[in-house]
């Protein structure tokens, strides 16, 4: 596994510098980086481990579970309101008002 830089945000190059400066193997760290690569999402990781001094892999795996989680959720509120907005608009044109029931 290597790490590809040109797919990483620059909060996400930063995080697997972190990681490989903090001890962690090479490989640990591309796997974090390639599910935590926007911005975003690193900067979360890396606000979390900025309050410890080091972490069991484990935590970072859990903590990167919850962030891609949370992640998700997001997108798929701003998605609905998205929907919503759309039906909303349909509604005001009068798109619905001839329809028979």
């Amino acid at each position: 596994m290597s790490f590809d830089q040109r797919k990483k945000s620059s909060l996400s190059k930063e995080l697997y510098n972190t990681l490989v400066e903090d001890g962690y193997a090479i490989d640990f760290a591309a796997l974090i980086t390639d599910n935590l690569n926007t911005d975003f999402t690193a900067g979360r990781m890396l606000e979390y481990m900025a309050h410890y001094d080091h972490l069991p892999e484990v935590e970072i795996v859990d903590e990167m579970l919850a962030i891609l989680s949370d992640r998700k959720q997001i997108m798929d509120k701003k998605a609905a309101e998205s929907y919503n907005a759309a039906w909303n608009n349909y509604r005001q044109a009068g798109i619905f008002d001839n329809i028979d029931d």
